[in-house]
């Protein structure tokens, strides 16, 4: 996707996620205002630029409602967590890359996760171009937001219409009548509240589609399959009166956020289009006290990759899904297992967390309380086997298998399961083929067990 550099006219900061890294204090001044704020804060202070995965942050098991984007301790180490993405206020640009990534400007794992869930193709994304950035992933995660929100039906909002006709089917307008039919014609002016299709959201959506058209790379996402070519053409004939003039106004009438409970999906949507069309405002600072930006939960991003990767091996269950496991008889609390196959009796917990520089046996115990929640669910569930998958970079093998034997339970093992995030490779394409062996390859062992 071509980018004009904006590197020039503000300061742009690279860090991976998880890490520590100096900087000269006068780096640090344009972002020091967001240091140890909670994301939720962040975002219920107004902030309707800044888009954060998961949506859903309350009902996150990882209550990422209650991370920071980073801390900076002293005056100028910046130390980050599991959130990966871009961000920026003021003068100051952040881009927080995969700790996996070979190089700042090379970050194929964070990419390839990406592209996995949200389906899109990233071929034609330049990613050794230092004016490439996350942000301008936004204009392909728009397939996946239209067609989660189209689910729900086509967005559709009361709307004041006005007739002057002989159907009189509402209010009577009587300025209007008195204006319009005296003396007497046989007309009434009336008004009435009706349900429209063509709203200031759908023509947000349209006017989001037509940009898209005229970009120059990435104008084949609108015909990536049946289910996005099906909402496109529904929003397109519901908003027959498009005009393209109109953008700026269409904008300014959508600054208000969704409020509608049943179409939260279409708030999502709505967030999105704004911050496309609104590209280039944002990206060279006109909204300079504004925050803004696109940030993913490692954590949440590794389990929906994976979810994805295991789907005919194990079920993948959230905390807002339709089943629920209770882990007492006497209590109402669920419990919620990332992976789950009841009929093998196999239950699997995500870790983006380097396990394979901790040990089960001498970790400290914090290190080990982080198996304890497979554990139970072991137990729960009656299942010989557990699994921890975790991102390695350990190329000794693509897949690394660590068991540990629980103790007066010989038959049931816990086993920790690296899969390889390639190294070696030069380009995007080899570093695509390269995981998807390494998929298959895991997938194969599970299902040897």
């Amino acid at each position: 996707m071509p980018c004009t550099s904006f590197i020039t006219m503000s300061h742009l900061i690279q860090i991976s996620d998880n890490s520590r890294k100096d900087f000269e204090p006068k780096q640090l001044e344009g972002i020091r205002a967001l240091s140890g704020l909670p994301i939720k804060s962040i975002q219920q202070n107004g902030n309707p630029n800044l888009l954060v995965f998961p949506h859903s942050l309350s009902d996150c098991p990882d209550k990422i409602q209650d991370s920071m984007i980073f801390t900076i301790e002293g005056e100028n180490t910046l130390v980050t967590g599991n959130i990966m993405g871009f961000v920026g206020y003021k003068n100051t640009r952040l881009r927080i890359h995969s700790r996996f990534a070979k190089t700042d400007e090379q970050d194929f794992f964070l990419h390839y996760m990406l592209q996995r869930v949200f389906a899109v193709n990233l071929f034609d994304l330049n990613y050794t171009s230092d004016q490439t950035s996350i942000f301008d992933f936004l204009i392909y995660l728009f397939p996946a937001f239209l067609k989660r929100a189209y689910r729900q039906g086509l967005y559709k909002e009361y709307q004041t219409h006005h007739y002057n006709d002989t159907h009189l089917r509402g209010r009577i307008d009587m300025a209007q009548h008195i204006r319009k039919n005296i003396p007497f014609s046989g007309n009434i002016a009336y008004q009435t509240r009706e349900y429209a299709y063509n709203n200031d959201v759908t023509q947000l959506v349209r006017h989001t589609i037509e940009y898209i058209r005229l970009h120059p790379y990435a104008n084949g996402i609108l015909q990536n399959d049946a289910d996005t070519k099906e909402a496109v053409n529904a929003i397109v004939q519901a908003t027959q009166t498009y005009n393209r003039q109109e953008r700026l106004k269409v904008i300014n009438r959508n600054l208000r956020p969704i409020r509608h409970p049943y179409y939260g999906e279409y708030r999502y949507l709505q967030q999105l289009c704004l911050q496309i069309l609104r590209h280039e405002e944002l990206k060279y600072g006109t909204t300079n006290d504004e925050i803004y930006g696109i940030l993913f939960d490692g954590a949440w991003l590794w389990e929906e990759y994976l979810a994805i990767v295991l789907k005919d091996v194990l079920t993948h269950y959230t905390s807002d899904g339709p089943k629920k496991f209770r882990l007492f008889n006497e209590s109402h609390r669920h419990i919620v297992p990332d992976y789950l196959n009841e009929e093998r009796l196999i239950v699997a917990d995500a870790k983006y967390i380097p396990l394979d520089t901790t040990s089960i046996t001498e970790g400290s115990d914090r290190e080990t309380a982080i198996y304890y929640k497979t554990l139970v669910y072991m137990y729960r569930f009656k299942c010989p086997i557990g699994y921890l998958f975790y991102p390695t970079t350990d190329s000794s093998s693509p897949i690394k298998l660590d068991p540990y034997t629980l103790c007066n339970i010989p038959t049931q093992k816990l086993r920790k399961v690296g899969l390889l995030i390639p190294q070696d490779v030069s380009s995007w394409a080899d570093f695509q083929c390269s995981m998807l062996r390494n998929e298959e390859a895991l997938i194969k062992k599970l299902r040897k067990r």
